[in-house]
């Protein structure tokens, strides 16, 4: 089962058959909305439908969809159930996550419209859960690389296959609190340092993937240039704006690269936890075993 959570102008799924809708209470609460759960890609769903051969793909693959912020975009970035999205993703049985963001540029030629797909990120929040442990464990897992490799060179090259728009692979996604957008000494500094784009939601959203070893990939959709271009002033009205018009090469970009995903994941991400537990099995609280026992019961029982 593939996974695809939606940001900023993009509350509905892709083309879906045999759709329902799952909801599923977490240890982490609920997620922003019931998760859609569907096949895409039996050959007639999407016109572009296709194996990694270019021919029509036979039988759908199973895709599950979360809006990030709810259907009707009614929680902010700090407060979003980032835990009980992924969660309730892994629950599911989903392995690989592809998502998209809203983002403001901090360059010049990445200009709106174009579609970033980052491979590192910079981590600015200050008031969000970033882990499923503690409380009588505790994991140190590796983060230098915050994006699956093979999921973002897949999904930057389904992007500039499927769609008109200018791709960017590679680069930054410095992440904010939010939800004010950022002031202009803030726009600078980042522009200073040579990071690529600024957004809200990308962490901890790339940790918590990583913790439940899912391979994890973002589209970046670009709407403004931030405040460090001279003259410009970030409005609502001019990200939502160009959101939608990102909407839909988001979307050929996610089906396209949904087709075509190879079978093997060709990376570590399913063993992303593999000697990170710090703590000895017998000291951690049963009650604590239990609430994660989907992301680390098979590294405890081996144990």
């Amino acid at each position: 089962m593939i996974g695809f959570i939606g940001g900023s102008g993009i509350y509905e799924a892709l083309p879906l058959d045999n759709v329902r809708e799952v909801e599923i209470d977490t240890p982490y609460g609920e997620p922003s909305a019931p998760v859609t759960v569907g096949e895409f890609g039996d050959g007639e769903t999407s016109e572009t439908s296709r194996n990694g051969d270019g021919e029509a793909a036979e039988g759908g693959t199973e895709v599950a969809f979360l809006p990030r912020h709810g259907p009707e975009h009614g929680r902010d970035p700090t407060n979003l159930p980032y835990r009980a999205n992924i969660y309730a993703l892994k629950e599911l049985g989903v392995e690989r996550v592809l998502a998209s963001n809203a983002v403001g540029s901090l360059k010049e030629e990445l200009e709106p419209g174009t579609l970033v797909v980052p491979d590192g990120t910079f981590d600015r929040t200050k008031h969000r859960d970033s882990t499923f442990f503690g409380d009588g464990i505790v994991v140190h897992m590796p983060f230098a690389d915050a994006y699956c490799p093979h999921m973002a060179s897949h999904l930057a090259e389904s992007a500039e296959e499927a769609t008109d728009a200018d791709v960017s692979e590679g680069g930054t996604y410095v992440c904010i609190e939010g939800p004010q957008y950022s002031t202009r000494a803030e726009s600078e500094f980042y522009k200073s340092q040579g990071w690529d784009v600024v957004g809200m939601t990308a962490i901890p959203e790339a940790k918590l993937a990583r913790e439940a070893e899912m391979c994890y990939a973002t589209l970046a959709g670009v709407t403004d240039y931030d405040v460090w271009k001279r003259d410009s002033e970030v409005t609502l009205e001019e990200v939502l704006e160009n959101a939608a018009k990102n909407e839909t090469a988001i979307k050929q970009a996610v089906e396209h690269a949904i087709e075509t995903l190879p079978e093997e994941r060709d990376c570590d991400c399913e063993h992303a936890l593999d000697g990170t537990i710090n703590t000895p099995v017998d000291a951690i609280p049963q009650e604590t075993r239990e609430r994660v026992d989907p992301l680390v019961g098979h590294y405890l029982d081996d144990a």
